[in-house]
């Protein structure tokens, strides 16, 4: 066993607490420590509950342990949950001043799976102000640092679970993904996130409407083989949520290893020209197919032979009508407006500018833009693109104005790179791709075709394999000692 428990991974943790190597008491502690000493520099844990009451809490996991009592893989694990999740008895606060001293008293769906599997919840992640923005800053908490450089930005809206992951804050993170929220942070702070199919993880407290969602709740890890089990803990069934999958009759940590040899991979580099990217993110990214070759994969460098334009337009009015329905008694009220950030208003005023037939052009685009990734996954196994654009900024900054000298006409255009899988609703996992030479992380889009989630993590696990990359490259703030 390491002689650091907080970085220990999942599987491993998991399997000293039901063999009683360890005691929750004393992973709790040695959370509470770390936290203690690297928080302060990044700002990715925040409302953390009181040391007593989780000591006590991890007591009792101790106790049920020592009577053969297990709630399940999580039990007796710190666990601190994205600010955008309801979590009852604690402070959930969507990163606005709107619900800074909002206290649910009620868990969402996946909360409420975390503490069944025995997860003891220590606090939340920050996050941007309702996840809007791939930066997670807020007027309550403040910025999140990045794991590699605090003075960089963690990336968001997952910033905070990415940074306490990568520093073994906690041992898993929960997150979720509209555009890149999972992938940008997860290869900004060199660790792995799946993005899984639409309907995977059920959301919400009451389940999800009968329309066409965007965005999804996902894992994060230090390994691939803890992804699949923090999928399996997310993942399954709930009435309340009409739209979620079945849940899986076999765990998706089962069946990981997979032989890699004859995978057809399609690299789409620019989206025909589409996308800007900044010195260096791509040619990180094309080495790192060198390894899919090495591993005996196929591997083209391919047109995405659909027009890019259409893409980003279905995307956006869809993306404008989500805001604008969810948010609007916000905006219609003048005292809670006035707290809303620029670019909540800018998404929610373009939502109601929508016409019917904007909105049934994009519907029309969208699901054009599907039908056409079927024709590519008909030739190749899986769809390759790096996890973001640019490397990791000034966190002063709150998005970038230009890439490569091209600007960017909106706050999130600099993260188009993760549309085409959003869009689509696909399995996407991020994986490191390597480091800038100023030591920055940057990371790999792995897309696979609709629910073929477990391919995606087998492809993760075996690129894992063959790179090494968070074992071998852990945040030099880890032997600072920060402060």
């Amino acid at each position: 066993m390491p002689d650091d428990v907080a970085m220990m991974d999942a599987v491993s943790l998991s399997a000293a607490l039901h063999a009683r190597q360890i005691s929750s008491v004393e992973v709790m502690r040695a959370c509470l420590d770390r936290i203690g000493r690297y928080n302060p520099a990044v700002n990715a844990i925040i409302s953390l509950r009181p040391e007593e009451g989780l000591l006590a809490e991890a007591r009792l996991c101790d106790d049920e342990m020592a009577r053969g009592q297990s709630r399940g893989f999580m039990h007796g694990f710190p666990h601190a949950v994205k600010d955008l999740a309801n979590t009852k008895g604690l402070a959930t606060t969507f990163g606005s001043p709107i619900f800074a001293q909002n206290v649910p008293d009620f868990d969402d769906i996946i909360v409420e799976r975390l503490r069944a599997s025995g997860a003891i919840i220590i606090g939340k992640t920050n996050t941007p102000e309702f996840g809007k923005g791939s930066q997670s800053f807020n007027p309550i908490f403040g910025v999140t640092g990045n794991a590699y450089d605090p003075s960089k930005t963690a990336g968001g809206s997952s910033g905070g679970a990415a940074v306490a992951l990568a520093l073994g804050l906690t041992p898993l993170a929960d997150g979720g993904d509209m555009m890149g929220s999972l992938r940008n942070p997860a290869g900004w702070n060199n660790i792995v996130s799946l993005r899984p199919s639409l309907g995977r993880v059920p959301q919400g407290p009451m389940g999800e409407r009968f329309f066409s969602q965007l965005s999804v709740l996902g894992p994060m890890a230090r390994t691939v083989g803890d992804l699949a089990r923090m999928l399996d803990v997310m993942a399954g069934f709930d009435p309340r949520a009409p739209q979620s999958l079945p849940t899986e009759t076999i765990s998706f940590a089962n069946q990981l290893d997979c032989n890699p040899r004859a995978c057809r991979i399609g690299y789409l580099g620019d989206l025909d020209g589409a996308l800007a990217y900044e010195p260096g993110v791509e040619d990180l990214c094309i080495r790192a197919l060198d390894v899919f070759e090495d591993m005996g994969c196929t591997v083209e460098t391919i047109s995405v032979g659909f027009d890019p334009a259409r893409i980003w337009d279905s995307w956006m009015h869809l993306r404008h009508l989500l805001e604008s329905n969810a948010r609007a008694p916000l905006y219609q009220n003048p005292k809670t407006r006035d707290l809303l950030k620029p670019e909540m208003i800018w998404e929610i005023e373009s939502g109601f500018s929508l016409s019917a037939t904007q909105i049934g052009t994009a519907m029309t685009d969208r699901s054009a833009w599907y039908g056409h990734l079927l024709q590519l996954f008909s030739r190749f196994d899986f769809l390759i693109l790096p996890s973001a654009q640019v490397f990791p900024f000034d966190k002063t900054i709150h998005w970038p104005r230009e890439i490569a000298g091209r600007s960017m006409d909106t706050y999130h255009r600099w993260m188009q790179v993760v549309t085409p899988a959003s869009l689509a609703g696909v399995p996407t996992a991020t994986v490191p791709a390597g480091f800038s030479a100023q030591g920055l992380p940057m990371g790999l889009q792995i897309i696979g075709p609709l629910q073929a989630d477990r391919r995606v993590l087998q492809m993760a696990r075996a690129y894992e394999r063959a790179t090494q990359w968070v074992a071998r490259c852990p945040p030099k703030l880890l032997s600072s000692g920060a402060t």
